[in-house]
């Protein structure tokens, strides 16, 4: 049993983790500030003897004895990290530095969840580690490109000068229950909108990419990562490699949901990328890992989760 701290760990992605790693036998110290997480995600774990939370801004120093560290916090929707952009860019690079910090003192192993952001709008399709990106550095999405990339180089230059143990993971678009209904992200944003009768709205042509990877294929390598030798920092892209187009997604949420939502177009926001798909060769040598979740099992899960969720508000 390692004593884990969890940033941004009532978050989409940090309040499973917890779950995952309570489950495994962890004792885990979550912390948040609940910008975008949430108590009603981890709401069943309080009172768990292994479990224990702490609101806290990871900006500011954090004093907690510790084995591992997992750092989430940072919004991740562009709807939440462009209302307080200078925020978003403290929370990247003061957090980075600040558990960084905390992991030197007490000799902890950290990883460091990055972004497939970091590779901007890319050139190069799929996008390999190796790739260095295409990135509006003054941009309106900088805030949070530029701050994990930002976040990167201050774990390999923990890791070069202070031979800090580090890992760092590249994350594509993960969705599945919990997400934040008004995250603005497309999977969320369509079965919303498709539970509630709305139209569903479009961004540019709709034949942009993404690849969607279900959260607990996510975890599965995130935490497999976590366990590698020491010396193997990464970074590694973790995500799913099957690429849909927005319409292609569309059309699937409207089959599983039901209902007479017609499709509405809109002009694409600024710096949104065309193309995403990992590449990920290196997860699959170094892990043994791949993702097992088909999208449309996914999709019903998250659709079951904001059904409950859309009945619970109305209540």
């Amino acid at each position: 049993m390692q004593r884990i701290l969890v940033t941004g760990g009532a978050g989409f992605l940090g309040s499973h983790l917890c779950d995952r790693l309570i489950r495994d036998g962890h004792d885990v110290l979550c912390v948040d500030n609940y910008f975008t997480g949430s108590k009603r995600n981890i709401a069943h774990l309080i009172g768990h003897p292994s479990f224990e939370l702490m609101r806290h801004d990871v900006t500011f120093p954090l004093y907690v004895e510790v084995d591992r560290i997992f750092n989430l916090a940072c919004p991740a929707s562009p709807v939440h990290y462009q209302h307080d952009p200078v925020q978003t860019t403290k929370t990247s690079v003061h957090g980075a530095i600040n558990m960084l910090g905390l992991a030197k003192r007490v000799n902890a192993r950290i990883l460091q969840a990055s972004t497939s952001e970091v590779y901007g709008d890319p050139e190069v399709h799929p996008q390999q580690e190796g790739y260095w990106g295409r990135v509006n550095p003054i941009g309106i999405r900088s805030c949070y490109d530029e701050g994990k990339r930002c976040a990167e180089t201050l774990f390999f230059d923990y890791h070069r000068q202070h031979a800090l143990d580090i890992k760092v993971v590249r994350i594509f678009n993960t969705y599945g229950p919990r997400m934040h209904p008004n995250d603005g992200r497309v999977v969320s944003n369509f079965i919303v909108q498709a539970l509630r009768g709305q139209d569903i709205t479009i961004y540019g042509d709709g034949q942009q990419t993404r690849s969607f990877c279900y959260v607990d294929d996510l975890l599965e390598a995130m935490t497999r990562m976590m366990d590698t030798e020491a010396g193997f920092t990464g970074p590694i892209n973790i995500g799913n490699p099957g690429e849909f187009t927005m319409l292609e997604l569309a059309e699937k949420v409207l089959q599983l949901v039901g209902g007479r939502s017609q499709l509405v177009f809109q002009p694409l926001p600024s710096d949104d990328p065309r193309q995403r798909q990992p590449d990920i060769t290196l997860a699959r040598e170094k892990l043994g890992w791949e993702p097992k979740v088909a999208l449309e099992d996914g999709l019903k899960e998250t659709i079951a989760y904001f059904r409950t969720l859309l009945a619970e508000d109305r209540a």
